[in-house]
């Protein structure tokens, strides 16, 4: 039985723990000791039904649990509730844990932490590495998120607008490290979008599915990141793009306007282009404007500048980033692009070199470093 196994298993059985009655940081602590075991056991004794044996293990470790604490009469009744072994319903819970870790009492990052440890099986290390803090920070954080949720029940979730910027922030921790959850996101946004009619949850999904479409041309053959201008159109999944701006379409013509359309709208727009000097920017800086209105976010204003940029020219995109505080994360890779494509490469160096140290992703980081590389080469054989 192999870790992709196991990992699929997980929001299932911890849903069902959660069901029968575990609050919900004990049962994730119960579904972690039951995959210990797994992982000992499975190899020389692969069970009949997998997903039976982990909730009849983790269950049985719940109750361990909770007799250090419980009174003789209540241990018992609990034990008579011990589910038969090799027995679970074929209900996946995903969504609705979710729910669950996207309650309104935690904040945006203290629910995307949550989930990708009890919902997408990460290690705390795995998520401390992707925020790049310590493991001891994100294990506190954890710890309080778990605390914070763990009173509450099924009937107790969080809204959909949460439920949406959680699977949000997921998708683009998945389309951006090294663990694959956008596919996960986007099944989750589809079970969302069949069972709630509204605009902006077929915009996140068309956003998802835009995005998803490039993801063969992002990374090189040898690992490097391709800006979006210098990718390999060809490889790009034209029956993805076209559900994409369907369900977009859909979405637009209720005209309740929301920020995942309008980002879906722009990723549309870049869709759409057969090559990168034909993309429509003067559509896109539209559409960011409307997107900073629904917004008011300052990384809205800082990708407005970029497409300000090709849309009226370097300077005008320079103009507008001059309004923007300088300590925006991926600000300093912003001005360098601009100043190159103004003609001032040793500037465009000089930030290049400083956009990568200050980079939170890998890839990011050799990115710029080979930018940098590349124009101080120009200057050189200048």
């Amino acid at each position: 039985m192999n870790d992709v196994l196991i990992r699929s298993l997980t929001p299932s059985v911890l849903g069902i723990l959660v069901r029968r009655g575990a609050h919900f940081a004990a049962a994730e602590d119960a579904v972690q000791d039951a995959l210990l075991e797994a992982v000992r056991v499975w190899p020389d004794n692969p069970p009949r039904d997998p997903k039976g044996w982990l909730v009849t293990v983790a269950w049985r470790r719940f109750l361990d649990a909770t007799r250090a604490d419980a009174a003789r009469t209540k241990r018992e009744q609990q034990l008579e509730e011990e589910p038969a072994r090799d027995s679970a319903p074929a209900v996946d819970d995903t969504l609705q844990l979710y729910f669950l870790c996207a309650h309104p009492s935690l904040t945006s990052s203290s629910a995307v932490a949550l989930t990708l440890r009890a919902v997408g099986g990460l290690t705390t290390r795995q998520i401390a590495e992707a925020y790049l803090v310590p493991e001891s920070t994100m294990a506190q954080r954890i710890s309080r998120a778990k605390r914070t949720v763990s009173r509450v029940r099924f009937d107790q979730p969080g809204d959909v607008s949460t439920v949406l910027r959680v699977l949000y922030l997921v998708f683009n921790e998945g389309y951006s490290g090294d663990v694959d959850l956008a596919a996960e996101a986007i099944r989750l946004t589809r079970q969302l979008a069949s069972a709630i009619d509204h605009p902006e949850v077929a915009g996140l999904l068309a956003l998802m599915l835009l995005h998803h479409a490039r993801r063969a041309a992002r990374i090189s053959p040898h690992g490097n990141l391709v800006p979006l201008a210098e990718q390999d159109r060809s490889l790009w999944d034209t029956e993805t793009i076209s559900e994409g701006i369907t369900i977009l379409y859909s979405a637009l013509a209720r005209d309740r306007l929301g920020e995942y359309q309008a980002q879906a709208a722009i990723a549309a727009l870049h869709a759409d282009a057969i090559t990168a000097e034909e993309t429509d920017w003067v559509q896109i800086v539209e559409w960011y404007d409307e997107l900073e209105r629904l917004t008011d976010s300052p990384v809205v204003r800082l990708n407005r500048a970029v497409a300000v940029g090709e849309a009226d020219g370097a300077r005008a995109g320079l103009a507008a980033l001059a309004t923007l505080d300088n300590s925006l994360p991926r600000h300093t890779a912003v001005a360098a692009y601009l100043h190159e494509r103004d003609g001032d490469l040793t500037t465009a160096a000089a930030l290049y070199s400083e956009a990568a140290y200050k980079a939170t992703n890998l890839a990011e980081r050799d990115h710029l470093t080979r930018q940098a590389s590349r124009l101080n080469s120009r200057r050189s054989a200048d």
